[in-house]
């Protein structure tokens, strides 16, 4: 059956009622702002502390390149597909890459795949000349939209590339190759609707996401750097100033972080406990291929050639700023602020496993008990 939700009705979504006085981009809100519960589990089947990683320099050329559409040209796309199987596998725990995305992706009860909406945010601020600096390059997107198309039976016309607050830029943006139907969204700037955040305000948020006319959600983004007030860094949580109204956020690690505790981005919640009753939000991939210490508006400074994926973004953000920003490109971050992304969602450094050790997907392979599944990879380098 065919989805019946059009892209007209995708872009122009009902909005929102709010009838308190907007102070500063936030209103209080008519009912309780429901907030991420500490520690539940985005996926019943993925640990929200789990995050994979694949480093492989034959996935590009290896040069610093300024423009989007020169790295592209300097990605190699069946390397780049291969690698992102194998990190679906490592972060699911299966030996078999399709079995490994049905695990990762989860069905709306209501719904066959076919009926699904899938929102995919990007990051599109930057610009050198008429071509994106940094973006998601082309091969990492075409094989997302591969994966739901072909493993899940998702229908192209029913997934949306989007940037709410950038989306005028979205004309530089030519994602080529995709599966038939897939449409990148360029009139997303505007319509703002009201959505709940915790602990008990509104924020002006993109209405297909507020709204619950996207089904899944998947966060792709990139690795970039940014004001000290986010942690010195732009990844998954910043991401989703596009998803929300940057505005009123701008240098607030608070607007930031509850922003991302909030139905809109993680999903519907139990009116008594605040539980996720089915995630919306349910994988973040960050894109590597080419990254830089400054941001967010540069072109590349580094070319490391990595990928990175988990299902719970604040933890991506801590491992990858920790782990791989400061401790391997030797980059600062905002230790205080990029503890939060732990703390504020009810984890602390000591909990992660292995001391806080990111899964390399090249060189994992499946556990023969389930015993052994937590040592069959090893720290990340």
């Amino acid at each position: 059956m065919r989805s019946k939700c059009s892209r007209r009705k995708f872009i122009k979504t009902a909005s929102l009622g709010a009838t308190s006085l907007a102070v500063g981009g936030i209103v209080q809100s008519p009912r309780r702002a429901w907030g991420y519960v500490p520690k539940d589990e985005i996926n019943p089947k993925v640990s929200n502390l789990r995050v994979v990683y694949a480093h492989d320099n034959t996935m590009t050329s290896g040069a610093v390149l300024n423009t989007w559409p020169e790295q592209n040209a300097a990605t190699y796309e069946s390397v780049v597909a291969a690698n992102m199987d194998k990190m679906a596998c490592a972060l699911a725990q299966k030996a078999d890459a399709a079995q490994a995305w049905q695990t990762i992706f989860i069905k709306p009860p209501s719904k066959e795949w076919n009926q699904v909406v899938v929102a995919i945010k990007v990051n599109c601020i930057a610009l050198v000349g008429s071509g994106m600096a940094q973006t998601t390059r082309n091969a990492v997107m075409k094989k997302m939209c591969e994966v739901l198309v072909n493993h899940l039976g998702v229908l192209g016309s029913n997934i949306h590339i989007y940037d709410g607050i950038h989306g005028n830029n979205m004309t530089y943006c030519w994602w080529y190759d995709l599966p038939s139907g897939v449409t990148i969204e360029r009139r997303w700037r505007t319509n703002w609707v009201w959505a709940p955040i915790p602990p008990g305000g509104q924020a002006q948020c993109h209405p297909n996401i507020a709204n619950g006319v996207a089904d899944i959600l998947i966060n792709m983004t990139l690795c970039k750097g940014h004001d000290s007030a986010y942690g010195s860094f732009t990844m998954c949580l910043k991401n989703h100033f596009g998803t929300f109204e940057p505005n009123a956020g701008h240098g607030q690690a608070d607007y930031l972080l509850n922003i991302n505790k909030s139905e809109a981005i993680l999903g519907q919640m139990d009116q008594g406990t605040g539980r996720i009753l089915f995630p919306r939000q349910q994988l973040c991939l960050i894109d590597a291929l080419w990254a830089s210490r400054q941001g967010p508006t540069v072109v590349p400074s580094h070319c490391p050639n990595r990928l990175f994926m988990g299902t719970f973004g604040p933890v991506m953000d801590y491992l990858v700023a920790t782990k791989f920003r400061r401790d391997t490109m030797g980059w600062p971050i905002n230790a205080p602020v990029t503890e939060r992304f732990l703390t504020d969602f009810g984890y602390t450094s000591p909990e992660l496993p292995d001391g806080g050790a990111m899964v390399d997907a090249l060189t994992w392979t499946p556990p023969q008990t389930t015993e052994g599944a937590n040592r069959s990879w090893r720290l990340y380098q």
